[in-house]
């Protein structure tokens, strides 16, 4: 085995593995024994480190497997559509527009750490930004792209800005070591936000109030048969399904004849597939459709969501930051600024965690993380997620495109 090469590469060994270790997680918290463990670190935290340690030691990569993006394309959307079919659309709207400035100001954060960043690493090691030839800021004005909006946004400032290979594939593990870190340690805190809620005096009423609705809708939920269940993932696929159909066909019509709507991610397929799937859940819970949420929709939604939580943690490498510490000092900062920008945000407007959380997932990791963390509180909060990626895959390449001219500047 080379230390490029995983130890298992097979994706139903990679399968097995990662299905044992959630059922291993899940077992574990009905002991006794881990009783107290389970009071300090959550079960989903381990779902989702558990597989970053294996991918970091080489056990199991991302790289090699086609599970993240089988979780990505197809659990991501099923498990949207039965988070929405019961979500309480007159609740969303009283939220109002503290989840707004906490992600404009985490945003702001990422424009303003990449330069910071770069400015201390140069303050320490100047020839840090132009070893080997090679132009680093070209590579880190990606990741601001990612930051701010998500993958899409990346590219889009990878074509712009045209970072030689070898920087981008450096700059590339930055992005995801920090931004999977991020999330691990949000997803970490959501057991504590009625903790820190209260120690920041935020008003977390109307979130109470879904959850508590949720909960009573939950509580009405009944056996189903198997007719019933199949009906359940008829619609789940179903829906899906079409939102493949409507993203294989929009996204190459607007990227051919609309190229500069590809700024907005309006040219990506990944937009329109949660875009659609995500608005169709919402028109179907007005519906009698909603009534299928009683057949457990929303606990195979979460059954998805957790497959979805370990093959993330997949494509976290911890080892690999240390192999240029300055990039990892830089990247640091970065994301330290970030979470300083929100979490001021935050005590600002007395917003409550689940606003900084997902708000600041909304920008650092798109669509499936903000989902992943809004879901964490409570399955009925997922869309809140999925609205704030896609705001921030309207303004990332912009925002990302400002943070790169910044970090230009500097290394110059």
């Amino acid at each position: 085995m080379t230390p490029e090469t995983a130890f298992f590469t097979n994706d139903a060994v990679v399968l097995g593995i990662l299905m044992a270790t959630l059922a291993l997680i899940f077992y574990s918290t009905s002991l006794k024994s881990f009783e107290k463990f389970y009071k300090i670190v959550p079960s989903i935290l381990l779902c989702f480190f558990i597989p970053g340690l294996l991918s970091s030691f080489n056990i199991i990569s991302a790289a090699d497997s086609q599970l993240d993006e089988t979780a990505s394309r197809y659990f991501l959307p099923t498990c949207l559509v039965f988070f929405t079919l019961s979500i309480d659309i007159q609740s969303i709207k009283q939220l109002g527009g503290k989840a707004l400035f906490v992600f404009f100001a985490g945003a702001l954060g990422v424009m303003v750490g990449g330069p910071l960043g770069i400015w201390i690493g140069k303050l320490i090691d100047p020839s840090f930004l132009g070893q080997n030839g090679e132009e680093i800021w070209r590579g880190l004005a990606t990741i601001a792209g990612s930051w701010t909006g998500g993958n899409a946004n990346q590219l889009a400032l990878k074509e712009i800005f045209q970072p030689s290979p070898a920087v981008f594939a450096q700059t590339s593990v930055i992005d995801v070591l920090f931004a999977e870190l991020w999330l691990g340690l949000l997803l970490y805190f959501v057991g504590k936000a009625a903790i820190i809620d209260k120690k920041m005096k935020a008003d977390a009423s109307v979130i109470k109030a879904i959850q508590d609705r949720v909960e009573f809708e939950t509580g009405k939920q009944k056996n189903p048969s198997f007719q019933e269940l199949f009906l359940l993932l008829a619609v789940g696929f179903g829906i899906t399904g079409l939102s493949h159909l409507v993203a294989d066909n929009v996204a190459p019509y607007i990227e051919s004849n609309y190229p500069n709507l590809k700024a907005y991610s309006l040219a990506s397929k990944s937009f329109w597939i949660v875009t659609v799937a995500s608005l169709s859940g919402f028109i179907l819970s007005n519906t009698k459709v909603r009534s299928l949420e009683k057949f457990g929709g929303s606990k195979i939604g979460t059954l998805f969501l957790y497959f979805l939580i370990a093959t993330i943690g997949m494509q976290l490498h911890i080892f690999e930051a240390f192999k240029n510490p300055m990039l990892f000092l830089v990247g640091l900062i970065w994301i330290l600024t970030h979470a300083i920008f929100t979490i001021i945000a935050s005590y600002l407007v007395k917003a409550p965690f689940f606003f900084t959380a997902v708000g600041s997932q909304a920008n650092v990791g798109g669509v499936a993380s903000a989902s992943v963390v809004a879901a964490a509180f409570n399955p009925s909060l997922a869309p809140i997620g999925v609205l704030l990626a896609i705001l921030g895959n309207a303004i990332g390449t912009y925002c990302g495109y400002l943070t790169g001219l910044m970090m230009q500047w500097l290394s110059t």
